[in-house]
């Protein structure tokens, strides 16, 4: 076998040691710091700033391990109501300029209330042509109407049939739980201010309750009479006793308010019964006939008798009610 020899004019030299280099170049401490400091900015503010993003509803394992739960991270917790009110505004079929009115002052009293309000304004059977096309297109727009099936009438067995029409209406809509906590008869001539009525009734019973103006004007007792027909509370239980009751259907007939405080005297009922004066009164007059009527309070619930648009408009500006329009180039209002 032949063997090469290394040729005398070609030096033998020493080939270099080629450095592995990594394809990630090694970070200093402070330019890891510099790059995970947002990361944990990042984690603070979702963990302690939006805790409720993260709430895990719902997570059931199940023993043997078959079954998994989808957790839902996007959808907001949804804050539980402190109860549940109807307030139904009892009218006429003709006045659409005051349910515009009224929806536009409700409406923009809703956010931010801890309880559940629903308005729906009340009258009986539509008798005239116009009426049924209007009528119908409220409807369609706001779906906030109830038509009972009665003659229109003030004294004549309206009430009665509110309260009893509720009661069969919405039976069953809220599963087996009551529909609403309590249900209010209001004028569509009271402006009620619903962050003051509500953390007015958040102590109050759930059951066996009725809750108002007194009448007479000048008592305090609310045992002592009834509550004004401006605007008064009942708990739902009230208002199913009214719809079965054989109490209530032989006195309907009658000044509405007192013929409510009458079923509740004979049927035994309302034993929590409550007086909210100085808060509900009617608009303050120069002369007040009576002590129903005084001047504007910052605690008020309710102003009652508001005949026209410049009694709204005194008590809509007395309350700020327009303080959060904002300026524009669209409107000038001097």
């Amino acid at each position: 076998m032949a063997y090469l020899k290394p040729s005398p004019s070609l030096p033998i030299v020493d080939q270099p040691i080629k450095k592995q280099y990594s394809l990630f170049p090694r970070l200093s401490h402070s330019t890891t710091f510099l790059i995970l400091l947002p990361l944990f900015l990042l984690a603070f503010i979702y963990l302690f700033l939006y805790p409720k993003e993260f709430y895990l509803q719902s997570l059931v394992t199940s023993c043997d391990h078959s079954a998994y739960t989808v957790v839902n991270f996007t959808n907001p917790v949804v804050r539980k109501p402190d109860f549940r009110l109807l307030i139904g505004v009892l009218t006429r079929a003709d006045l659409y300029e005051r349910r515009h009115l009224l929806r536009m002052v409700y409406s923009l009293q809703m956010g931010g209330l801890t309880a559940h309000v629903d308005v729906r304004y009340v009258f009986c059977r539509l008798h005239k042509d116009d009426q049924r096309v209007l009528v119908p297109l409220e409807i369609l727009q706001y779906d906030d109407i109830i038509i009972m099936d009665c003659e229109e009438n003030l004294n004549n067995g309206k009430t009665y049939s509110f309260y009893s029409s509720i009661a069969r209406m919405f039976n069953g809509t809220n599963g087996d739980e009551k529909p609403y906590d309590y249900v209010m008869k209001a004028d569509d001539d009271i402006f009620i201010r619903l962050p003051k009525l509500i953390e007015s009734l958040n102590p109050m019973p759930r059951n066996d309750m009725y809750y108002g103006f007194v009448i007479p004007c000048d008592s305090m007792d609310p045992f002592h009479d009834y509550m004004s027909g401006m605007g008064y509370i009942l708990s739902w239980d009230l208002v199913e006793w009214i719809a079965t009751s054989d109490v209530p259907i032989n006195h309907k007939v009658g000044a509405e308010d007192m013929m409510t405080g009458k079923w509740l005297t004979e049927g035994n009922k309302a034993k929590n019964r409550f007086n909210t004066k100085p808060a509900m009164y009617d608009f303050p007059i120069p002369v007040p006939i009576d002590t129903c009527s005084h001047e504007f309070i910052p605690d008020t619930i309710a102003v009652h008798r508001l005949k026209d648009n410049p009694k709204w408009a005194r008590t809509l500006k007395y309350f700020n009610f327009t303080d959060a329009l904002k300026p524009s180039k669209f409107y000038r209002i001097d």
